[in-house]
């Protein structure tokens, strides 16, 4: 081979170096599991513990009660390069226990044994009860100052800039469920504030299933595995739940929300928030204004198709959380602007005509707008699962000075179940002294002893007033920082078990909701409620479910009732006459590509050079390329070699958001059914052009509305795989980065919606 062109070169040095600046991965693809590549045999030449990579990071490094202790974080991290007893004693052997000879018996007094032992039996707690699956990222908040008229919480000052740890997570699943089946997903983010720890504890649909904590218990139970056979896991698509829900027709609202595209999201980067409940905020003059919280990611709201979310629960059902660490690993951190709809704090807490109080109803974007008052950013990984996105607690009564609650039923109840849960799931009351939870604002609350007491208290009274201590800790006042509660006031009333009259109306919303989606989302949501209502045993379920879809639109109600062959019934309440509000539509904008990950098919025969300049066209972008071949490797060993990441054995169309073919790829030489079922046919597999594998990535990739692109002769590829050459999002060209450009613009819209027939 001869010298590489100096321009050339030149090129891919700036291009490696914009890499490792974005990411401590290896070539530029985020997923290496530890912070350097290992040898092939046992290392043994003596040394202390790895950094972790570039993209993690531990919670800072604060003490029990909030001070700054000034620790590296990996002065607070297992240290010594010898293996140590829990104490510190070193040991010399771990793979042997101590016995009365080599045959002989394992005698009790192996204390490195029972340590071990008992440990290990000791390292799983109690899963929480709902959001059990989830993933977390940290990263800071930064306040745009815009919310100073409505609160005096001074995080969300001009440019002050706050650390944050958000979990998100499944509501229905256990922990070892998948990603990508059809929940709610929760979005909780601790703020660790100057003025105390502030939970917005909230979820990616901004209503809920009930309208009083009382029934909490009721829908979970109802939503939960049926607790005779513990089945279906993770899913709505059974009796128990819809029977729930039909019979208690304030779910209707959630439920549809439930069964469109949000039920099932691209990731968590293209995930909305919502604070579900409506919150008081009080600036420093004293004056209260209603809000209710929305985060909107930069990326806008993308969602899955079915087919797609239920290949990628058997193919990735890590799929979701390894989307976040490797979109962060990359450099592309996911951001979100937290923003406020506001209202005028009346005494009947209404607007528009809508119970502000009622957690299964919203506000319309046209009708209340979103104002922006801070922008947060994912930056780093968590460096230790179990320490971090397992222990952390959110408690929605962790509030700071400006932001109070509201008698949202709902509210009240979790106001309570939070702290109560956190005390069981993690063995105590001290449960905020575990690193991920400590605040990192001084803590000084007189709070004693218990489980976990990690702190070492000083003094002789942990009372109030006390005179042996000096007094402190004293009470604040306002002007020294105190939360103080808003004074409202609560009018003379009977103890009553009810709910006012304006909680009644359990339909409009809904219609709102259904009116508001483009043709290709109704088609998604009718597809929804028939594959979930098939799934229920009892056809009385779906029959109470028809006539509560009946409430909400006759199309909706007639569609769904054709695929169970059912009739449809007639409406109990006239339809309500409700305006659609666009914003509630995840289909007609354009959104930046940032993170967005590019599948590029090639082999040996294909066109190397232009699988290179699109790698770094693809990064240079800000999106992430995957190389796929038919073995794992790389190509042109003996000249500018370009990394495989994923073979035609491993990689399936789900993963990519767009495939570009550079050429026709050939069959590998395990495309055959024995050895690869994705290949279909062993004895015709040999026989064509394109590799089978390759031809069924394209087809679902098709079918799935994502774009396609081919250059140096892949027509032939497209059309074997079925797809029409002049079909809506598939380029073909003779340049590869002209192919690219196009392809990028195609996914603004995340897919080519008009690949989706439509019948409503």
């Amino acid at each position: 081979m001869g010298e590489k062109n100096p321009v050339k070169a030149a090129a891919e040095k700036a291009a490696n170096a914009l890499i490792q600046k974005r990411s401590g991965a290896e070539d530029g693809i985020p997923g290496r599991p530890g912070f350097e590549s290992p040898p092939v045999v046992e290392p043994t030449e003596v040394r202390g513990p790895l950094p972790v990579k570039s993209d993690q990071s531990g919670p800072e490094t604060v003490g029990p009660t909030g001070q700054a202790t000034g620790a590296a974080q990996e002065d607070v991290a297992q240290g010594d390069a010898y293996l140590t007893t829990a104490q510190g004693a070193r040991l010399y052997d771990t793979d042997h226990s101590l016995k009365a000879g080599a045959r002989g018996p394992v005698l009790i007094q192996d204390h490195h044994l029972r340590e071990k032992i008992t440990h290990f039996d000791h390292e799983r707690i109690p899963e929480r009860v709902v959001h059990a699956r989830g993933a977390a990222a940290r990263g800071v908040f930064r306040g745009y100052g815009t919310a100073a008229g409505v609160t005096k919480a001074a995080f969300l000052g001009k440019d002050v800039e706050t650390p944050v740890f958000v979990r998100f997570s499944t509501v229905l699943g256990s922990r070892g469920s998948a990603d990508t089946v059809r929940d709610t997903r929760g979005f909780a983010t601790k703020f660790y504030t100057r003025e105390g720890t502030f939970d917005l504890v909230g979820n990616n649909i901004p209503v809920f299933f009930i309208q009083d904590a009382i029934k909490f218990p009721d829908v979970i139970h109802a939503g939960k595995p049926h607790p005779d056979r513990e089945i279906p896991q993770a899913q709505s698509a059974h009796d128990t739940f819809w029977d729930f829900v039909t019979l208690h027709t304030e779910a209707t609202h959630h439920t549809l929300w439930n069964m469109s595209d949000r039920g099932i999201p691209r990731s968590y980067r293209t995930m909305e928030g919502f604070g579900v409940h409506t919150f008081r905020l009080v600036n420093s003059e004293g004056g209260t204004t209603l809000v209710k919280f929305h985060w909107k990611p930069r990326l806008g709201v993308h969602s899955l198709v079915w087919e797609e979310a239920q290949i990628i629960s058997g193919m990735d059902p890590d799929f979701h959380r390894r989307d976040l660490a490797d979109a962060i690993e990359a450099g592309a951190y996911p951001e979100w602007e937290l923003g406020v709809q506001t209202f005028p704090d009346t005494p009947e807490q209404t607007f528009e005509g809508i119970d502000l109080l009622d957690p299964t109803k919203i506000v319309p974007e046209e009708l209340a707008p979103v104002q922006p008052i801070g922008l947060m950013t994912l930056n780093a990984n968590p460096s230790n699962f179990f320490a971090e996105t397992e222990q952390v607690a959110f408690h929605v009564g962790h509030l700071v000075p400006g932001i109070d609650v509201t008698d949202d039923p709902l509210l009240a109840g979790r106001l309570f179940s939070y702290l109560d849960t956190q005390i069981s799931r993690l063995g105590g009351p001290n449960f905020g002294q575990i690193p991920i939870n400590r605040p990192h604002a001084p803590v000084n609350d007189m709070l004693r002893d218990g489980m976990h007491q990690t702190a070492v208290h000083t003094g002789v009274a942990p009372y109030h007033p006390n005179s042996l201590d000096g007094g402190c800790p004293f009470l604040a006042g306002a002007e020294t920082g105190a939360f103080i509660e808003t004074p409202v006031t609560v009018p003379r009333a009977q103890k009553v078990r009810k709910a006012p009259a304006s909680f009644d109306d359990h339909f409009s919303q809904p219609r709102l909701f259904w009116l508001s989606m483009s043709p290709v989302e109704r088609e998604h949501i009718i597809a929804a409620y028939t594959f979930e209502l098939g799934k229920c045993y009892e056809q009385p379920i779906r029959e109470r479910a028809l006539q509560v879809l009946a409430n909400i639109d006759a199309d909706l109600c007639g569609q769904v009732a054709t695929g169970l062959g059912l009739p449809a019934p007639e409406p109990t309440v006239p339809p309500a006459g409700v305006a659609p509000s666009p914003a509630l539509s995840q289909v007609g904008e354009v959104w930046p590509p940032d993170g967005r990950v590019i599948g590029i098919v090639t082999d040996e025969s294909g066109d190397l050079d232009g699988v290179r300049s699109v790698r770094r066209a693809v990064l240079e972008a800000g999106m992430v390329p995957l190389v796929i071949a038919p073995t794992g490797g790389s190509l042109d060993a003996g000249g500018d070699p370009v990394t495989v990441q994923r073979t035609f054995a491993t990689a399936r169309s789900i993963e990519f958001d767009a495939i570009l073919l550079a050429g026709v790829a050939g069959p590998a030489a395990d495309a055959y059914g024995a050895r690869d079922a994705k290949a279909g046919d062993g004895r015709t597999s040999m026989g064509q052009a394109t590799d089978p594998r390759v031809l069924l990535m394209l087809s679902e990739a098709f079918r799935h509305g994502k774009a396609l692109g081919g250059w140096a002769g892949a027509s032939p590829a497209l059309e074997a795989a079925g797809i029409p050459l002049n079909a809506p999002g598939v380029v073909n060209g003779d340049s590869a980065t002209e192919v690219l450009e196009q392809v990028t613009r195609l996914l603004g819209e995340h897919r080519v919606w008009e690949r989706f027939p439509t019948a409503v």
